[in-house]
């Protein structure tokens, strides 16, 4: 795979260390971070996290006429397996993710970003199967993932413990190549 990709609206590149600033900006909100794994306090200590090697490793920026207004997670796994079939199953599914800038809501541009991370993952990466995961609370996120094809396959009971103390239900969803239909 070659970066940058994207769309005619976005461009969709590996992210450097040089982006946690343009990232923070939008992570920090509470409407954002309320749904995220990670939610550090500080820019500083955003900045030490988003720097890790493998996290620069699974993570993509979105630009929007040049401004950082997202970022994905792709990250290519293995998945369960028998032991004798173990290598026919290394590195042919992906679990991605997704993070956009609120204020850039509204105008399908997370849609078009996640449905071209999709077009990535099968036509340009070659898996066979992505997977993601959300909150069930987070209607957004899994209405993004319906409105794209994937399906849900799991509906968790109170498996998540929420910054907040709350225990929440999760849904993970999912596509196969054979099920995918590119979006124009």
């Amino acid at each position: 795979m070659t970066w940058p990709a994207g769309t005619a609206r976005l461009k969709i590149r590996r992210v450097t260390a040089d982006d946690a600033a343009a990232v923070w900006r939008y992570r920090r909100l509470p409407q954002v971070y309320d749904w995220i794994t990670t939610a550090p306090a500080d820019e500083e200590t955003f900045t030490a996290y988003f720097e890790d090697p493998h996290r620069l490793s699974v993570t993509l920026a979105v630009e929007h006429e040049g401004v950082v207004i997202g970022d994905l997670y792709l990250h290519i796994e293995d998945p369960w397996a028998q032991t004798e079939v173990k290598e026919a199953a290394r590195g042919v599914q992906a679990e991605i993710g997704w993070v956009l800038d609120p204020s850039y809501g509204g105008q399908g541009l997370a849609t078009e970003a996640v449905a071209a991370m999709l077009r990535i993952c099968f036509e340009e990466l070659g898996l066979r199967r992505v997977v993601a995961n959300c909150f069930a609370d987070n209607m957004g996120s899994w209405r993004l993932m319906e409105r794209l094809g994937m399906r849900r396959e799991a509906h968790t009971v109170s498996d998540s413990l929420h910054r907040s103390g709350r225990w929440l239900d999760g849904y993970g969803y999912a596509l196969l190549a054979e099920e995918w239909r590119p979006t124009s």
